[in-house]
């Protein structure tokens, strides 16, 4: 990948237009006052609304539950209902032929029947109460009916009597009483009609006038006894069972209807009253929340009140004889030298110990004020400049296309800058980022004309003042430098910038902000580094006094979070006002919102060491700002970098503080957001993790998905995490990209039997070399075992000119028409019903064999056909008719996963085409 690509201009442009959006990421010293208390607020109202949100759903989820309980109950008693109705309409139909039943056997009487019988039942047991012989009336009855006959003739008012008894009755009394005579069908229905009443009115007569029972004994025999008997026996047994299973079923039912609406009243009210006792309840837990909301926000903007007058006071406070060190930060193109030049400062060799020599975390070097007196003393002794600085605090941060989020972290927390160019190569496309960022955000700079020792003939003047060394140089050299030094010039002002040596400066080129300071510098020999950094010195006290004065407001950003053996999960911050005291209750940002962690240490390297470099820190009880320090603390895992870290003091409030420290939180969560399917990234700090998922999302083609990752070494439980990917079907994304990590060895054999890789780099583009041919072969693998199902697209003409061969194989000489011809390619002829000629075993032009034959060229093809090998040329088919590839919707699928790439719009146009032609769906 061509660092020097144009990529990096329009990327940088997005990222621009994205931090204007955002508001200016990540909260540089010329940020207003006023923009942050907006910003504050809003964050406050929006994570207030946020929480409203979030509860309404949740009572709104809750009430849908319950209301799809309730219905799925109404559906239950709805089936209930149904299935009661259909039983109790089983029981009737049961009647109904229960009855019907008892019509065919003579024994059915209905319930006005059953009255009478009943109370014939009743009066004669009376009968038998008062010492009456009881079958005297079973035989009277019969007698009166036999004698109704005789008087029938002389008694004419009685059948008018007989007349106002319901119609429905009639057949049901002549059953039971004719069956036992055995009278024949034929006889007329009203007859007993008129018998019925007489009988009964003769009946109360006769016991009435005759008061003795001689008469009965006298008529009475065993015959008659007998019958009636049988007919008293059985009257009994329908009136008690007909009766009872008339009755019982329709008061049964309604008895059962009436407790079931009972009880379902009684559930419903339940369900109300509980439906109503629970949305009480979380009406009274909403209010009590509103009520916690309202008391943590009143809280809240007391506390910010204070701090907000605590802040002013101390503001006021300041004065120009305490002053902090001024932060430096040195930006630039990868490779132009800045570690380097660096390291000559520090007398240091950082940029050895750096993976291809390309700084991959930024760097933050303390120089105490002695320091700087020493290093410039050779210089001042011309200059007289008096420093009364206490130090300088230098920020060196990545050059490369993958670290632009580092490089923005580091230059939003700078007070000047100090942007290396290559004297020989002039301005590349990250000192034009570099360049651009440092000039949005208004800082002054410097620009350091590096490898200077470089030009032709250069006589080495180790760590003397650039003046000192031009004059010892030979006239062509002094030529070239002033050639080299022009060229960078012209560049800078096409960017925008105007500049000139420093040394050549007038006063109103250094009184105009707009003038930028040229320094020829070597980071190999020395020659000019004391001339920046006094230049540095002397920007810092006359131009930048007023935003140096040391105030006790906190401003504290994290740099990058990072595993230390012995001291666990550290912070890299940098304090730039204010104290940071062991003890106290630091508040960091994190994804899952604020923490709140006690500051068990703060460490610091020794004076002019980075903190990158393992060497034996310095512990302090307490840090005064401007200072870069390592925090060390519990759960400091999911810190974000570039978030500020603030102390909740004594009078402060700590919800203030916690959305106060969440409200700069910006583009980073979407950074973050992970993919379902994709591989797994593992970096030694979270800016590097930034800079890899930046850098496999955006600069890679395709973008590369991350479903996890992860910060420190490699161990079993990640590749255990990752392995889940071959069970998707997604082999190859079962995949560790492990950068600057060590690998556990466990996690090495673990990973051999689940089938995951890791692959390991020092320097981020050979990570992304690995992968990527890894994804190649695997690719290239699946296009070998996809060749024999995918049918690239073709039509062809044949040329009746040159026809080899007419039977199998049939050789001729064709046109590709349109789309790809390929060795294996099926071919048929749509024109005659799809007849299938055969597939294509051999290409040949020009007497030279080829696997493909694309548009417009003309080649020799052999086609064999081994289910029809008798099919001939001329006679099944000829010139006039088209050859086609014969698609099928298997080897469509098999172009579009893995031959997406080979095959061009146009390509895929005919295959629409011949979808068209074959009817594949």
């Amino acid at each position: 990948i061509d660092p020097n690509g144009e990529g990096g201009g329009a990327k940088k442009d997005n990222k621009k237009k994205k931090k204007k959006k955002k508001g200016g990421g990540g909260g540089g010293d010329d940020k207003p006052a006023a923009d942050s208390k907006v910003s504050a607020r809003g964050k406050m109202v929006a994570e207030r609304l946020r929480l409203q949100r979030e509860e309404e759903e949740r009572i709104k989820a809750e009430e849908e539950a319950e209301a799809k309980r309730i219905a799925e109950i109404e559906a239950a008693e709805e089936a209930e209902r149904i299935r009661k109705e259909e039983e109790k309409e089983r029981k009737k139909q049961k009647q109904r032929e229960k009855i019907e039943k008892q019509k065919r056997e003579g024994t059915y009487m209905t319930k006005a029947q059953k009255q009478k019988a009943a109370l014939a039942q009743q009066r004669l047991e009376a009968m038998r109460a008062a010492g009456m012989e009881v079958p005297m009336i079973d035989k009277k009855k019969v007698v009166y009916g036999k004698k109704k006959g005789k008087k029938g003739e002389e008694e004419k008012p009685a059948p008018v009597e007989t007349k106002e008894e319901p119609k429905e009755e009639e057949p049901e009394v002549e059953k039971p009483k004719e069956e036992p005579k055995e009278e024949p069908k034929e006889e007329p229905k009203e007859e007993p009609k008129e018998e019925e009443k007489p009988v009964e009115k003769e009946e109360k007569g006769e016991w009435d006038d005759e008061s003795s029972g001689d008469e009965w004994d006298a008529d009475s025999d065993s015959d008659v006894d007998d019958k009636f008997a049988d007919l008293d026996s059985k009257l009994k047994e329908v009136s008690m069972n007909d009766s009872d299973d008339d009755e019982d079923l329709i008061e049964k039912e309604k008895r059962k209807k009436k407790e079931e609406l009972r009880l379902l009243g009684l559930e419903r009210e339940k369900r109300e009253k509980a439906e109503a006792e629970r949305m009480a309840k979380i009406r009274a837990e909403q209010a009590q929340l509103d009520k916690q909301e309202q008391l943590k926000a009143q809280k809240r903007d007391e506390g910010k009140k204070k701090r907000m007058e605590q802040e002013k006071a101390n503001l006021a406070a300041r004065t120009r004889d305490d002053l902090r060190c001024p932060i430096v930060v040195i930006m630039g193109h990868v490779d132009t030298g800045k570690t380097k030049l660096l390291d000559k400062i520090r007398k240091t060799n950082v940029q050895e110990g750096e993976a291809g020599g390309i700084t991959q975390q930024i760097g933050a070097t303390y120089f105490e004020k002695k320091t700087l007196e020493k290093q410039t003393a050779k210089l001042n002794e011309t200059e007289k400049f008096d420093l009364n600085l206490p130090g300088m605090l230098v920020i060196d941060t990545p050059g490369h296309e993958s670290f632009t989020n580092l490089r923005s972290r580091g230059s939003s927390l700078c007070d000047v800058a100090i942007l290396v160019v290559d004297l020989m190569h002039g301005l590349e496309q990250q000192t034009i980022e570099s360049l651009n960022m440092l000039r949005k955000r208004g800082t002054p700079f410097v620009v350091a004309l590096n490898k200077v020792d470089r030009c032709y003939a250069w006589k080495t003047c180790a760590d003397t003042p650039i003046r000192d060394a031009l004059k010892e140089q030979p006239e062509g050299t002094v030529t070239e430098f002033r050639s080299r030094a022009m060229d960078a010039k012209i560049q800078l002002q096409e960017q925008g910038v105007n500049s000139n040596i420093y040394w050549e400066m007038g006063e109103d080129d250094w009184t105009n902000s707009d003038f930028v300071p040229l320094v020829p510098t070597s980071a190999v020999t020395g020659e000019g580094v004391q001339d920046i950094l006094l230049l540095l010195c002397q920007i810092a006290q006359r131009k930048l006094w007023k935003q140096l004065m040391w105030c006790a407001n906190l401003q504290c950003t994290v740099l990058e979070v990072k595993a230390i053996d012995g001291l666990g999960m550290t912070v890299d911050a940098l304090v730039v006002n204010g104290y940071l005291r062991e003890g106290d209750k630091a508040v960091f940002c994190t994804l899952d919102g604020p923490i709140v962690v006690e500051i068990r240490g703060l460490l610091t390297p020794p004076p002019s060491r980075e903190m990158r470099v393992k060497s034996e820190y310095i512990h302090h009880k307490e840090i005064k700002g401007a200072l870069g320090v390592k925090i060390i603390g519990n759960g400091l895992e999911k810190v974000m970098a570039g978030t500020p870290v603030m102390i909740v003091g004594e009078n402060d409030e700590e919800e203030d503080i916690k959305a106060e420290v969440m409200s700069d939180l910006t583009d980073l969560q979407e950074k973050l957001s992970m993919d379902k399917m994709g591989v797994m990234v593992q970096a030694s700090t979270l800016g590097a993790l930034e800079a890899l998922l930046q850098f496999l999302r955006e600069e890679t083609n395709p973008p590369i998905p991350v479903s996890a990752i992860g910060i420190g070494a490699v161990h079993k439980r990640d590749v255990t995490r990752i392995s889940i990917m071959n069970e998707k079907g997604k082999p190859e994304f079962a995949t560790i990209l492990a950068f600057d990590v060590d690998i556990n060895r466990e996690a090495r054999e673990h990973a051999n039997e689940m089938g995951v890789r890791i692959f390991t780099a020092d320097i981020i583009y050979h990570l992304f070399d690995q992968f990527t041919r890894y994804m190649e072969d695997l690719m290239e693998k699946r296009r070998q075992e996809a060749a024999a199902v995918a049918v690239f697209p073709s039509i062809c003409r044949i040329l009746p000119q040159h026809i080899f061969n007419q039977k199998d194989p049939i050789i001729v000489g064709i046109e590709v028409v349109e789309g790809i011809l390929k060795i294996g390619t099926p071919l048929c002829v749509p024109a005659l019903g799809g007849l299938h000629i055969g597939k294509v075993t051999s290409i040949e032009s020009n007497g030279k064999e080829q696997e493909t034959a694309r548009k417009g060229s003309s080649v020799a093809v052999k086609i064999t056909n081994e289910s029809n090998p008798t099919l001939t040329y001329g006679r099944q088919f000829d010139a006039s008719h088209s050859l086609y590839s014969t698609l099928t919707r298997a080897s469509i699928d098999a172009l579009k996963a893995n031959f997406k790439d080979k095959l061009e719009t146009e390509d895929w146009r005919l295959v629409v085409k011949l979808k068209k032609v074959f009817g594949i769906l």
